[in-house]
């Protein structure tokens, strides 16, 4: 008993990797998708999972590396990255799918953000909000 479990687990680790370096086959293409919708954070989840639906089938095999060095990325700082809270890392920067990704997102900031909603460059985005107090930076009313 105990040598099928070792033999079964010791197996796993070669089915895993040698599925994750295949990236030719439709299952990848999906698998692809799901990481890239499926992220945790919901914004990431709708920014890169629409891009990548879009995207994903024109792209060839370096394309297909690039996408996966952006999803092996960490939710936190991508996100920081793609807002321009802060600049990314050179590797990261160089990225093409990462550079599209942030140009649809610049776009879509300029296109449906006003300038004083946004992050300066280099700082978080932190704004006092005081529903009671009706302090000078509160809402005027409701969810504003």
């Amino acid at each position: 008993m105990a040598s099928l479990r070792r033999a079964l687990f010791s197996t796993v680790p070669r089915i895993l990797t040698s599925n994750r370096t295949s990236l030719a086959g439709p299952q990848s293409i999906h698998r692809l998708l799901y990481r890239s919708k499926q992220r945790g954070y919901l914004e990431l989840d709708l920014i890169l999972g629409k891009w990548v639906e879009d995207h994903i089938h024109s792209m060839d095999e370096s394309g297909i590396k690039s996408l996966v060095h952006v999803l092996d990325l960490e939710n936190p700082d991508l996100w920081k990255w793609l807002t321009g809270q802060e600049q990314p890392p050179e590797p990261v920067n160089s990225n093409p799918v990462f550079a599209a990704v942030r140009e649809k997102v610049a776009n879509n900031l300029d296109n449906h953000a006003a300038p004083e909603t946004r992050a300066t460059p280099g700082q978080a985005w932190v704004r006092g909000w005081d529903d009671f107090k009706k302090g000078r930076d509160g809402p005027i009313a409701g969810n504003q």
